[in-house]
């Protein structure tokens, strides 16, 4: 009787002096657990601040604001403030040609990793900004689009103060920052004298098909669906561009389009299937579609009112196409909108960041 009280306490005093132990242990690194916490917490705080004067310059015209985010004094934090600069004079030139004014832009910013450097972070994240705007003739209408970017930023604390000294992100405005001048009041007066569209009697395999692309844009889509690709197939944007991938799997996922020896994917996509241009080529010269209008920007644009959810526009460059965005509807002046992979869009207006006159635009229609 002895010996089995003796056992009892001894197995009391161990599990005791565990306890005890991991309690030490949380005590100990308590202070580190709330400093990361507090870390990430600051950088987000500080990404979002980021995003948020960016979007207010643009929003307002403001170009002094941005200058105190960068580090002008380091080579690589001044061609991001020059970039950003770019951007914002696009914007307003493409801004005035639509004859349209941002009601409001808003970024929800999703941290993937934060890596600590000597001088400050290297944070990793995706930013999926909506932009709201309305035509200068039909203020009560509102419109809205998301382009979803990848971003990767160096931050330094300077005084007190982060500032930017690099960035990377896939720009969706890149194509188009060396804007030349257009004949936009000519252009201005045809679109805001359209009207909206009805786009409700299209057939189910379009429907289907506009399904998936509003599902699938990545980082662009409805936060509900986690801002993701479809899993089921491989991302090819680190091997450049998974623009045709997608519009592949709209064809073949949402429009019933059977795959054959030419466009399939099996564990990897055919060139027909992941390739721009092998893409396009394939489609027209299959009779799978067949193009409505191809040219410059002011030779296709009135023709564009033609596209329906489900077609799709090529952007080419120096004789290669180089991108593919799928029709996924019109705003309020019938203007037509896409969506795409890489630079992730959401019913954004089909030539927004592809205004350049070095662009070649196809526009084609998919047999249904």
């Amino acid at each position: 009787m002895i010996i089995l009280i003796k056992k009892k306490n001894v197995i009391r005093i161990f599990v005791l002096s565990i306890v005890l132990i991991f309690l030490s242990l949380i005590l100990l690194n308590y202070d580190e657990v709330i400093h990361v916490v507090s870390l990430d917490d600051d950088v987000q705080s500080t990404v979002d601040e980021i995003f948020d004067i960016r979007n207010k310059a643009l929003l307002k015209g403001d170009v002094d604001s941005l200058k105190y985010l960068y580090d002008r004094e380091k080579k690589y934090g001044i061609w991001a403030y020059e970039h950003e600069m770019k951007k914002l004079k696009y914007i307003k030139i493409w801004s005035d040609k639509q004859n349209i004014s941002f009601s409001d832009i808003d970024s929800d910013v999703v941290i993937r990793n934060i890596t600590k450097r000597k001088s400050g972070y290297r944070i990793n994240f995706l930013a999926s900004t909506e932009y709201k705007y309305f035509y200068i003739n039909e203020k009560d209408t509102e419109n809205m689009f998301r382009i979803g970017t990848y971003h990767s930023i160096d931050l330094e604390k300077q005084e007190d103060k982060w500032v930017i000294t690099r960035e990377w992100y896939t720009d969706p405005f890149a194509d188009s920052l060396n804007l030349n001048d257009i004949k936009a009041e000519k252009i201005k007066e045809y679109i805001v004298n359209h009207k909206s569209r009805d786009l409700s009697n299209i057939n189910n395999r379009r429907k289907k098909a506009l399904e998936y692309i509003d599902k699938y844009c990545g980082a662009a889509s409805d936060e509900e669906y986690g801002y993701k690709y479809n899993k089921k197939y491989k991302d090819y944007n680190p091997l450049g561009g998974d623009c045709a991938n997608f519009a592949s799997q709209m064809l073949y996922e949402g429009g019933g389009f059977k795959k054959n020896y030419t466009w399939k994917y099996d564990g990897g996509g055919s060139k027909a299937w992941v390739n721009a241009h092998g893409f396009k080529s394939y489609m027209i010269y299959s009779g799978r579609a067949s193009v409505v209008a191809s040219g410059s920007y002011e030779k296709v644009y009135k023709a564009a009112y033609k596209l329906l959810p489900g077609d799709f526009v090529a952007y080419g460059k120096n004789g290669k196409v180089t991108h593919i965005s799928v029709v996924s509807g019109a705003d309020s002046k019938g203007y037509t909108l896409v969506n795409s992979h890489n630079t992730d869009r959401y019913r954004v207006p089909w030539d927004l960041g592809w205004s350049n006159k070095g662009i070649k635009f196809w526009l084609v229609h998919v047999h249904y």
